[in-house]
């Protein structure tokens, strides 16, 4: 298991983004949340196998409307928690 805080960058608010990182983690056992953040970005904390999480994020790059120009991806502890959810 690995926990990855990513910043996403590009046109990445107003498009769907959070709904559908919601629900593609699911069917990943993914746990974390994600959340916009005031300066156009979106924040992420998400928790799985690196394998699952690499599919998590080429299925967000891949998704109409949605354009990642750049992602700041660090790892950092797990935690224990259950789901995926979108933050205020």
């Amino acid at each position: 298991m690995v926990r990855k805080h990513i910043y996403f960058y590009g046109r990445v608010q107003g498009v769907g983004f959070r709904y559908r990182a919601y629900y593609m983690a699911q069917p990943l056992n993914l746990t974390g949340w994600v959340k916009n953040l005031w300066d156009d970005r979106v924040e992420m904390e998400v928790q799985g196998t690196q394998r699952d999480i690499d599919s998590l994020l080429q299925q967000l790059q891949k998704q109409r409307f949605i354009e990642i120009d750049h992602m700041d991806i660090a790892e950092i502890p797990c935690k224990s928690e259950a789901g995926f959810h979108i933050a205020n």
